[in-house]
């Protein structure tokens, strides 16, 4: 599939350019392991894994970790990496499809998707696969692009003046934070946490925006201001039967 190849592409390249960097080093992940707590024993998957950086974290921490994604080339540098350790920590990685999850029901404690349902064409099936995989009680822990800010309205702006402007990745959604709630609740997750991470304005057009520092530090001011972030962070619950 086309998709697969573009990917496949995107993700040799970003290796290719920085081999050494960590890929567990961005603020969703950042967020993840302020949040995550214990998880020695549990099972975890990560949707879309990537090349592995968070999942070789999850597997040291104890947890029984498996990672999924859509590229071939993503699944063969996550397995290596995973291996990468003294003494290794051996995760499942394979390769699948966001909207038809290649596991069992209820299967797992934890469910991670970080920014990978504004690259799904039908997040709406991805959200309710996370659903069927995770079992009752289990938690999931999800993070998107919020585009109801300004660095959203911003890229808003340069989509409608520049509409031949391409984005870093193969396929991309403009998400608003109203949209990512309503998917899970339709789901059937129980929203019980939702945070923000990355507050900065763009004051000048073409040159990097201001970071707002100390807002991402202080866990009071930036759940207040959470709608405002440039990733939107939430934790959902699947019920007891």
């Amino acid at each position: 599939m086309k998709f697969q190849s573009d990917y496949d592409r995107w993700h040799a390249r970003n290796q290719e350019l920085d081999p050494g960097h960590d890929d567990a080093s961005t603020p969703w992940y950042s967020w993840l392991e302020q949040v995550l707590g214990d998880v020695q024993g549990l099972r975890v998957l990560e949707v879309a894994c990537g090349r592995g950086g968070f999942l070789k974290r999850l597997s040291k921490a104890g947890a029984r970790a498996y990672g999924m994604d859509f590229s071939f080339a993503a699944v063969r540098l996550a397995k290596a990496k995973t291996l990468d350790t003294d003494p290794p920590v051996p995760a499942c990685v394979v390769q699948g499809d966001a909207h038809a999850l290649p596991f069992p029901d209820a299967v797992f404690d934890v469910v991670i998707s970080c920014e990978t349902i504004e690259h799904l064409p039908h997040p709406e099936k991805a959200v309710g696969e996370f659903y069927r995989v995770a079992r009752p009680g289990a938690l999931l822990y999800l993070t998107t692009p919020n585009y109801l800010n300004f660095m959203g309205l911003y890229e808003i702006y340069s989509k409608f003046r520049h509409p031949g402007r391409k984005g870093d990745q193969p396929f991309d959604r403009l998400q608003m934070f109203s949209q990512t709630r309503a998917l899970l609740k339709h789901a059937g997750w129980r929203i019980t946490a939702s945070d923000g991470m990355v507050h900065q304005l763009p004051l000048i057009p073409g040159r990097n925006p201001v970071p707002l520092e100390g807002l991402d530090s202080n866990v009071f001011l930036r759940r207040a201001l959470r709608i405002f972030a440039y990733h939107y962070c939430l934790i959902a619950r699947k019920e007891e039967v």
